[in-house]
């Protein structure tokens, strides 16, 4: 079945450039205006993806997204920036909301197309991966479900959140730099600074309560789970 991409942006001749050339490289895509149109067929169907246009009519980007990493349904989709802006600082914030890209209008459909792919491959699980991993029997992932338990209760993470304790777990003692962590959240476009990093594990560390403890900062060197 074809990844579903739902594509938001208030301008037709956009939406049409982005829908046209995500259907040549063979995904299904639907196109809204507005984010009320949009939050509309979330009822229907969950995209795989989302394309999101900073500028709406009815409701700033930013609220968007924010909006969708504070629902437990809809918290592990990935979000693709769409913006004329250029300013460090609101890609900083898109981010730090959990959004896991950049585009910056005009762009070339051509890397359009792949950072989408490129986005889409971060966030399947590879099979050879163990999906549930336990850390001294205190904090729970369940890679496939997207889920975090902090003794037995959920806890409610941003995608990149999640991804950040998902790899320090992955390798326990090991330490991973800044460098690595945001390798690991972006792949080669790093568009933010390494304090980006220290600020989303403020926010995991604040959202693991007591479990906090388990992560380490190593310091001049990054970030490690020691059970």
């Amino acid at each position: 079945m074809n990844r579903f991409i739902a594509v938001v942006d208030d301008e037709p001749d956009i939406l049409e450039l982005v829908s046209i050339n995500l259907k040549k490289a063979n995904f299904a895509v639907e196109c809204f205006e507005n984010a009320e149109s949009f939050f509309r067929s979330l009822k229907q169907k969950t995209p795989d993806l989302v394309i999101l246009d900073l500028m709406l009519p009815d409701m700033d980007g930013f609220e968007v997204c924010k909006s969708l990493k504070s629902h437990n349904r809809y918290a592990s989709i990935p979000i693709i920036m769409l913006t004329a802006r250029v300013d460090e600082t609101e890609k900083v914030l898109g981010l730090e909301l959990g959004a896991d890209d950049y585009i910056t209008k005009p762009f070339s459909p051509k890397e359009m197309v792949a950072r989408v792919k490129a986005v889409l491959r971060r966030h399947r699980p590879s099979e050879d991966v163990k999906q549930l991993i336990d850390i001294a029997g205190t904090i729970f992932i369940d890679l496939e479900k997207y889920s975090v338990l902090v003794n037995d209760k959920k806890v409610d993470l941003t995608s990149t959140e999640f991804k950040i304790l998902s790899l320090l777990a992955s390798r326990k003692g090991f330490v991973f730099s800044r460098d690595a962590i945001l390798q690991h959240l972006w792949g080669s476009e790093k568009m933010v600074i390494d304090r980006t990093v220290d600020v989303h594990i403020k926010h995991l560390r604040e959202k693991l309560g007591s479990a906090a403890g388990f992560i380490k900062n190593i310091r001049g060197l990054g970030y490690k789970i020691e059970e």
